[in-house]
């Protein structure tokens, strides 16, 4: 796998209705809510010390709307690129999450990359196009610091390959993933 040259930030998008809901979301195109939009606008406030020079957005609404309001916010430019999309769900998408978990015997969030159908998006495959992509643009920009405006099974993607696991993820919440002697660890940011 790929590893990252140095540390990143990642934000997963605003909420949206089918968030709320707690339905797998995937490649749905769903625009945030009025929740979402006010977690982007506070997303902007706690990143304006951060000293972001790029933010980079899945191409989704949902993300976009969120990279938008953050890049008014912090005057960085913005790029939208396919390799941070969210995991293509399959027919999963608009399913509840605890349903699928019932009905499959998980009981955990990492457990369900167990259980994705095959007519949707592999994890190897999420997690290898998520870390090209990182990578790619943290390679092509070595002086400045990027956000990447994604999904949350691109975060926990990336945050079991670097640190071996998943973690608390919150929508419009920025976090820093960032390696140490000890390995990757991934933080929330407070500025």
């Amino acid at each position: 796998m790929i590893t990252p040259p140095r540390s990143f930030y990642g934000l997963r998008h605003g909420a949206t209705d089918w968030n709320r809901e707690g339905r797998f979301q995937g490649r749905t195109d769903n625009p945030l809510n009025a929740d979402g939009i006010a977690q982007a606008h506070a997303a902007g406030d706690v990143l304006r010390g951060a000293g972001i020079g790029r933010i980079v957005t899945s191409p989704l609404v949902r993300a976009a709307k969120t990279a938008e309001i953050i890049a008014v916010a912090i005057s960085a430019p913005l790029t939208i690129d396919e390799g941070i999309i969210e995991c293509d769900f399959g027919s999963f998408e608009g399913l509840s999450v605890r349903a699928a978990m019932e009905k499959h015997g998980v009981r955990s969030a990492e457990g369900l990359i167990s259980i994705l159908p095959a007519d949707g998006e592999a994890w190897d495959v999420v997690t290898e196009r998520s870390l090209t992509c990182v990578s790619g643009w943290l390679e092509r920009h070595p002086d400045e610091h990027i956000l990447f405006v994604c999904h949350d099974a691109v975060m926990q993607a990336l945050a079991r390959s670097l640190c071996g696991g998943f973690f608390q993820n919150r929508h419009g919440t920025p976090f820093r993933y960032a390696p140490s002697r000890e390995g990757w660890r991934v933080e929330e940011v407070h500025y």
